[in-house]
This record gives structure tokens, sequence and C-alpha cells, in this order.
């Protein structure tokens, strides 16, 4: 199977640019920083290369002390200061930065578009993404994320992401995270439902929970198996790609401990702060499974199954199946 370069990654159709060339789409790229200067400029090279121009940065800093902002200000200079803000971030982690800007008043704009520090976007990542969005109904929750292409330090491919073809849902979303944040593009109906959720409240992963939120409240969520960055492998990331053989016994061993069901536990006090936008449909899905979870043995398969949870792939359903039966989820 030949794997698309940045260059290759092409739409059916352009998206729709006033005669200056520059779409009327304003997008907010919500990029939290934590030293991460070794990577970062590559990352901003990769933003003034798109192909849709009219967009603005959004730094959160959590305080970092290697020159990072140093960065910001270099380019600052050289594209325009209005085009990169500057917050301080709330130091309480990844997560909790990446809710700090969605939570931020002063960000306005059609669409939102998160970001690591350490990428590099192909050429057409917010193009492509607007393009999937924009004929959809802007009063109704939408998500946008894909595969990743992975790199090592030295911008060597040495992998994808999985490729997941099982149709996008809250069933699935339930417990599991499809897409990095990284690929996301989401729209104003998507933020406010993440603006919903208290700021003291335990959030496993902003991924994860746009993912949960927008399939939950009858979004539509979009998954694109072709990649539309180079997500980037060293010792400093917060959170991998986890395709590995090693990565899944991890993975594994964490539903053996209960980590995965405290997961679920965190997940199901989200839902809870946005109970009265979720849809029929998925109020039945988190009753039966939540009462499947406090169930004996033969109840508890029984319900669990009737909710319709899964996850994308053979190994992942083997891996639910035993969590059910040991009661881990």
């Amino acid at each position: 199977m030949e794997h698309p370069t940045p260059q290759a990654l092409q739409l059916t159709h352009s998206v729709e640019s006033p005669a200056d060339g520059v779409s009327a789409v304003e997008v907010a790229i919500l990029l939290c920083t934590y030293n991460g200067r070794p990577f970062l400029k590559e990352q901003i090279e990769s933003f003034i290369a798109q192909t849709h121009k009219n967009w603005t940065l959004y730094v959160s800093d959590d305080g970092s002390s290697d020159g990072t902002l140093a960065v910001f200000e270099e380019y600052r200079n050289l594209i325009a200061t209005n085009r990169i803000k500057i917050f301080a971030g709330p130091r309480t982690g990844f997560a909790q930065n990446f809710i700090s800007l969605i939570r931020n008043d002063q960000i306005i704009a059609d669409y939102f578009a998160f970001s690591d520090q350490d990428d590099i976007w192909f050429q057409d990542k917010l193009e492509r993404s607007i393009d999937q969005l924009k004929l959809l109904p802007q009063n109704l929750p939408a998500m946008y994320c894909s595969r990743t292409r992975l790199i090592d330090e030295n911008r060597n491919i040495i992998g994808y992401s999985p490729k997941f073809i099982r149709n996008p849902n809250f069933q699935n979303a339930l417990i599991q995270s499809i897409a990095g944040a990284n690929t996301m593009l989401i729209n104003n109906s998507t933020r406010k439902l993440l603006n919903c959720i208290p700021a003291d409240i335990n959030i496993i992963a902003h991924d994860w929970l746009t993912y949960l939120l927008t399939s939950g409240c009858g979004g539509t969520v979009i998954y694109d198996i072709q990649p539309t960055l180079d997500y980037r492998q060293h010792s400093g990331n917060v959170i991998g790609a986890n395709t590995g053989i090693k990565e899944r016994i991890i993975r594994f061993g964490k539903v053996i401990d209960g980590q995965f069901r405290n997961w679920s536990d965190s997940n199901l006090k989200v839902l809870d702060c946005v109970e009265t936008e979720l849809t029929a449909t998925s109020r039945k899905t988190i009753n039966e499974f939540k009462q499947g979870r406090e169930s004996n043995f033969f109840k508890r398969i029984y319900l669990l199954k009737k909710s319709g949870i899964y996850r994308q792939t053979l190994k992942g359903n083997i891996s639910l199946c035993l969590a059910i039966l040991f009661n881990k989820i």
C-alpha cells in the first residue's frame, strides 16, 4: 500500500476562497507548549505552509524555561504580531492546558484545530479538514480527525497509526479514543460542549473527551484514514502512538490492574455534566453501561453486550471481552 506524502494529499474539490485567495473561514490553531523548543520551528513552519491561510495561532505555555517563548517572538516579527497570541497556561497538565484555550473567550473563530508542539502538518491539513466539516450544520457538534504518519527525531518514517474501519460513534467512544487531538478540527458547537465541563473535573485526555462529547450529543465524527501530519516519536512525548506490541501489553496491563475502570469512572462523570445535551440513544447506552458495570457476572455480560460498546479491532475487542469477564471495565 502506498502512503501519501504531504504533497500527495489532495482534496476532491477545493475550499471556496475569495478573490484574494484567502478563505473567509477563520481557524484558531490551539497550541500548548512546555519546553518544546527543539522541534517547535518545524511545527510553526508547517503552519505557515498551509494551503488554507486564514488562521491565527493561540499558544498556552505551561512555564517553559528552554527558550520556547523566544521562538514565538521570532515568528511574530516574521509573519505578523497579531497572528500569534500567547497566554500563560494553568500548569496542571496537558489536558487542562488545552481546555484552558477552549474556554478562553478571547479566541473567536469558525473552527478550532488542536496542535502539539513537535509535529509537522501536511500542507493541506487545514484545507482537508475544513472541506469535510464545512457542509455540515453549524448548530450541531462536528469533529474531523485522521490517522498520523509516525516519524522519529530525525524525521525518518517509522510507521503509521492504526487504520480503523468501523464507524466512529458513541458506543465506540465510551471505551476507546480513535485519534490524536493533534489531527482534530472542531466547530463552535463542539467547543460549546467542551466549555460545559467544569474546570476542576478530572479529564483523562482531551482527544478522548472531544470524541465522547461530539458523538454522544448527536454530532458528526469524521475519521479520515489518510494521515494529515507527521507525528514525531521521541523521549519527550507526553503520549506516544501506542502502536507496538510493548504498548499493547502495557494497555492490557492497565485493564487488569483496574486503571481502565478508573478511566471509565472519570469519563462517566464528565458525561453527567452534559446529560441534557446527550441524545436519547446515548443516554440509553450509558444507562446499560453503568448498570452492567455494577451487575453480577451473567447480567453484566448481558447488559454490556446490549449497550453495543465495541473497539475498532479484533484484538481490541478480545481485550474488551476479558475486561468485561473480569469486571475491569
